[in-house]
């Protein structure tokens, strides 16, 4: 009996149907990807999941006539750039972000993104204000959905171009089925190309048609008792709390002698050596000494950068 259960209960059993009749949520494979249909990325200037790729360069050449115009919205809705300057406007896309960004399988974390450090990703050398595209509700001015580009030259094997890096890509929750995403993505898409540009780089968590490289982070627990009591982490198996705590402890010191913070003299040094490091591989950024110095250089609770003396 439905009725009888609480309102809680009837959510989670309609979340599990949805998610059931959609295939248990995003891949996260690429075994898990190839039994999916791709209805919005079939559109779109990138390889198949299954299509073997022999030969790099554009999947489409540079285009000529630009749509001028914005695409459409879906009615009651508008698009607006938004001014990162203004503290309000900010303060609006932190809030955004912070209730309706990428979460966890079990929507128990989300990224809590400080309005400084959005300032700090979203404008780097080179941003442009067209670029910070929202999305408002025409009656009442909220902010509901936000994509962004930052400008990224990237090396390709023996190429360099100038391309985007797309990102913060989010739509309200309650906006979900009105299929505003993939049009915050060809409106990102037509804005970039207005710029001359006409390639763009992109992360996801999930495989979406085709992953190019793949990258791994690491984590480090700090504070383990803390991640496992709010059911971040979990206890290991045959390990204690107390034997979890003593393994992830930190030394008092550092053990890499001549460890210390990157300072703005190492701008120079820290940039020559990143240069030689990713010439090793295919496919990596391209930064100027003022790139290094935005992306590296430390700011308090936004990055921390080392060097060892």
């Amino acid at each position: 009996q439905v009725n009888s259960l609480p309102a809680e209960r009837i959510q989670e059993i309609q979340k599990a149907i949805e998610l059931f009749s959609v295939g248990q949520g995003p891949a996260k494979t690429m075994e898990e990807a190839s039994k999916r249909s791709y209805q919005f990325w079939d559109t779109q200037p990138v390889p198949k999941l299954g299509e073997v790729v022999s030969t790099h360069g554009p999947v489409e050449p540079d285009k000529d006539n630009i749509r001028q115009e914005p695409y459409s919205l879906p009615q009651g809705f508008i698009w607006d750039a938004l001014d990162l300057g203004d503290r309000g406007v900010l303060k609006e896309l932190y809030t955004l972000l912070n209730e309706n960004y990428v979460e966890d399988d079990d929507n128990m974390f989300r990224f809590d993104y400080s309005p400084e450090f959005l300032l700090w990703a979203l404008r780097p050398p080179g941003w442009l204000p067209q670029w910070h595209c929202g999305v408002r509700v025409v009656s009442s001015k909220k902010l509901v959905g936000f994509i962004s580009a930052i400008p990224a030259n990237i090396h390709i094997y023996d190429a360099e171009k100038k391309m985007v890096e797309i990102n913060f890509l989010c739509v309200h929750k309650k906006l979900r089925s009105k299929r505003v995403t993939p049009v915050l993505i060809r409106e990102i898409t037509r804005r970039v190309h207005l710029e001359g540009i006409f390639q763009a780089v992109y992360t996801a968590g999930v495989v979406l048609p085709k992953p190019v490289g793949t990258c791994r982070y690491w984590h480090r627990s700090l504070n383990p008792r803390k991640l496992i009591e709010v059911k971040f982490s979990h206890l290991s198996r045959n390990m204690t709390m107390q034997r979890t705590m003593k393994l992830y402890r930190l030394p008092e010191t550092p053990k890499t002698p001549g460890l210390r913070p990157m300072e703005h003299r190492d701008i120079s040094a820290v940039h020559k050596l990143l240069t030689e490091y990713l010439k090793q591989f295919h496919l990596t950024p391209v930064m100027s000494q003022e790139e290094v110095e935005h992306w590296f250089l430390p700011q308090e609770n936004i990055i921390d950068t080392f060097v060892v003396e």
